[in-house]
């Protein structure tokens, strides 16, 4: 691992990297358990596409030279002549009837080749064979893959109609208007023939930034719990507020489970059929939130970990099941890098400041890089193309020069691990971390594909939520003042950014333009607040005028940030009156109650349609920004301006620079994510890798320094930091 920590010992006899390390001596084992398996719309101000009648054509009736995927995934049968039929009839029908079979017959010497030749070509132009271990890049327009055998030898693959048996037995039928297909080859889990819709790369296609569409969701509170997600587990437990204090409580309530109710979560939660329906509402990408305890914590920390990766490889496969890209997000960093309770424990911020903030940093690197060796593996490298490494960091606390230090020193760590260029590691997405993205202009020039990511929330920015948004059910009106405030607030700095820093992603965005929800309100709130919930913690009583609404403003808000994922895909009833009570965050619940369009490419030209005008980005990113010529050659005065450790911290008493801070030492053991086992049909020759891609990395894990005092890592703010120990 490169660190330039002046700090650190020398690594040359750390111990290599193992599947059971731990801070100290504890032991770090993780174990796992074996789970189961249209064009986009142009640019802001040029949107003008929408959803063709044809544009579902994959698994046309219509087509002869592709097979139709009904219920039970059968190829159809090559249609034969019919036999002539021996029967009486007068000599001029026999003759008549001659020289029609002679006819037929000419016919079919001249289609039969030229079928041959069209389906022949099909298949080399990119549709992979039924029981393929090792698929080669699709074209983007081709069709489906043809229906295979038994589950034991071929690829099964699977349109709209199709049937599914999931893990458990239990079966259901996929839903896919968009032309979208899954596949699962029992002989190569790591199958990337899946495509979610007609208008997007399938998984062994190129993705291209600028001409390809994320339309994308979160499944927040699965991993990391969030109260206002996942309201029941909480409602259990009076007091509970994060993750920490549920932890903390449910530990102590071995009668009912302990912290075995948060691995049932896991597997209960969020379901393959919810990924198929994702896919299937014409979807593309999945935004995981994960937390750092996935990996390991360290003593004192009550988080059920080593736990959830083995839910998380499940979901992974899932996803690439369906073709559904995923944006991998480290949510979760020790001692919180922003107070708030998805980030494991709020209250404060020990992230880089504090007495602790470099030693958490420490820490935070060292999660990104275990979780980056198992990522940058070819069986995952085209699954998560992005990753993203601190959730919504707080820059008004921490500085930016400490964050910019930080993801400088990511950034040169995750490249010495991939490599750099297109298609060597994934994407580096970097939150805007609530500075406005306008300000992220021009950041570290010269690096290899990072990414912003921007959270724009109405919920939580301040401004007034009391506007009406039944306006009446007329498309050209719905929604009253809030479709036009979402393009005006959102569309024309999305599109500055795009040319200005480069690829700009929101991250998140909801439904929520009031911060109405069961435990939402003070999740992030600046004290501007609703009046009356009640209305808007019950979809059931909402009228035909406000699903219109939160319809439009739906699409507007899309057609504004044009790539996006929406927070979140579900939300859970709530203990007390079992139902979704904060029904404007919830897709799902959208989808089934009429306010979240069923084809997200409606919200194409909306914002023109509402006279919005503002700067167009062409859709073309400077070379290095994709990964092209130039990427990786961070210019030498960003880095010199940018050291690491940073020569300052804030929030230490008597202040102090970085230098001057405690730090871990580099030589625990550094715990390995197992990956899935082998596969067990037949012929089966995938290995899923071994967690760990650059064999070069042999750098420790961070470890507290024998005999040297600590702070509370996750209260160390203005106190006085301890005299260093080496």
């Amino acid at each position: 691992m490169h660190n330039d920590n002046a700090s650190h010992e020398d690594s040359s006899d750390t111990p290599a990297h193992s599947d059971s390390p731990a801070p100290g001596n504890a032991s770090t084992h993780v174990d796992v358990a074996a789970p189961s398996l249209a064009p986009p719309a142009p640019p802001f101000a040029a949107l003008s596409q929408k959803p063709s009648s044809t544009a579902s054509t994959l698994f046309s009736k219509s087509s002869g030279l592709l097979p139709v995927l009904g219920k039970d995934i059968e190829t159809r049968a090559d249609s034969a002549t019919p036999p002539i039929a021996h029967t009486r009839k007068r000599p001029r029908s026999v003759l008549l009837l001659a020289a029609v079979a002679a006819v037929l017959l000419i016919a079919l010497a001249i289609i039969l080749p030229i079928i041959f030749t069209v389906l022949k070509k099909k298949s080399s132009d990119g549709v992979p064979a039924a029981a393929s271990s090792s698929p080669t890049p699709s074209s983007v327009d081709s069709g489906p893959p043809p229906a295979g055998g038994s589950t034991s030898e071929k690829s099964i693959y699977g349109g709209d109609g199709s049937t599914v048996t999931m893990e458990d037995g239990n079966t259901f039928v996929y839903k896919n208007k968009f032309g979208g297909y899954w596949a699962s080859d029992p002989k190569n889990p790591f199958n990337n023939d899946a495509r979610p819709n007609s208008w997007t790369p399938p998984l062994n296609a190129t993705w291209t930034w600028g001409k390809d569409r994320v339309f994308g969701v979160n499944l927040g509170g699965l991993f990391v719990l969030e109260p206002f997600i996942s309201p029941a587990l909480f409602q259990r437990y009076p007091g509970s507020a994060d993750e920490w204090s549920l932890s903390t409580l449910m530990a102590a309530d071995t009668a009912n489970g302990g912290l075995d109710q948060i691995e049932e979560h896991y597997k209960t939660f969020i379901t393959e059929k919810d990924i198929a329906d994702i896919a299937g509402a014409g979807l593309n990408w999945i935004r995981l939130p994960i937390p750092y305890w996935c990996v390991d914590k360290f003593p004192g920390e009550p988080y059920l970990a080593r736990t959830s990766w083995k839910y998380i490889l499940r979901l992974l496969g899932w996803a690439r099941k369906y073709g559904l890209r995923v944006k991998l997000d480290l949510h979760t960093i020790p001692g919180s890098q922003n107070t708030y309770n998805h980030s494991g424990k709020q209250g404060q911020v020990n992230f880089l400041h504090g007495a602790m903030g470099v030693a958490n940093a420490q820490r935070a690197l060292y999660y990104i890089r275990v979780i980056t060796e198992f990522i940058s593996q070819p069986e995952y490298v085209d699954l998560v193309p992005i990753f993203g490494l601190m959730n919504e960091a707080m820059l008004s606390v921490i500085g930016r020069d400490q964050i910019t230090s930080f993801y400088l020193e990511a950034h040169t760590m995750i490249r010495n691990i991939t490599g750099t260029g297109a298609g060597k590691g994934p994407y580096i997405s970097m939150h805007d971390s609530f500075g406005g993205i306008a300000s992220w202009a021009g950041f570290l020039e010269g690096s290899d594909r990072i990414i912003l990511d921007t959270h724009p929330y109405f919920a939580f920015d301040g401004s007034s939520t009391v506007e009406p948004i039944d306006s009446g059910t007329a498309p050209e009106t719905a929604g009253g003042v809030w479709p036009r405030r979402a393009c005006d607030r959102w569309a024309a700095s999305i599109n500055t950014s795009r040319a200005d820093f480069g690829v700009t992603i929101a991250g998140e965005f909801s439904n929520g333009f009031n911060d109405c929800g069961l435990f939402l309100r003070n999740t992030e709130s600046t004290g501007v607040t609703y009046p009356d919930c009640a209305t808007w913690q019950d979809a059931s009583t909402w009228s035909d005028g406000t699903k219109a609404g939160m319809k439009k403003f739906a699409l507007a808000s899309m057609d504004a940030l044009q790539d996006w994922f929406f927070w979140t895909w579900k939300i859970g009833d709530s203990l007390t009156n079992k139902r979704v009570e904060s029904p404007l965050w919830s897709y799902e619940l959208g989808l089934r109650s009429g306010f979240m369009p069923t084809d997200p490419r409606e919200a194409g030209g909306t914002c023109e349609a509402l006279g919005i005008s503002g700067p167009k980005f062409d859709g073309t990113f400077k070379p290095w920004q994709t990964g092209g010529a130039g990427a990786g050659t961070i210019a030498a005065a960003s880095t010199a301006a940018n050291p690491w450790p940073p020569t300052a911290i804030s929030g230490v008493a008597g202040g102090g620079g970085g230098a001057l801070l405690p730090t871990y030492t580099p030589t625990g053991t550094v715990v390995t994510l197992p990956p899935l086992p082998p596969p067990t049909a037949s012929g089966a020759t995938a290995t899923g890798g071994n967690g760990w891609f650059n064999t070069q990395d042999t750098a420790g894990a961070p470890t507290p320094i024998a005999g040297c005092t600590y702070p509370n890592a996750w209260d160390a703010v203005d106190i006085a930091p301890p005299a260093r120990c080496t």
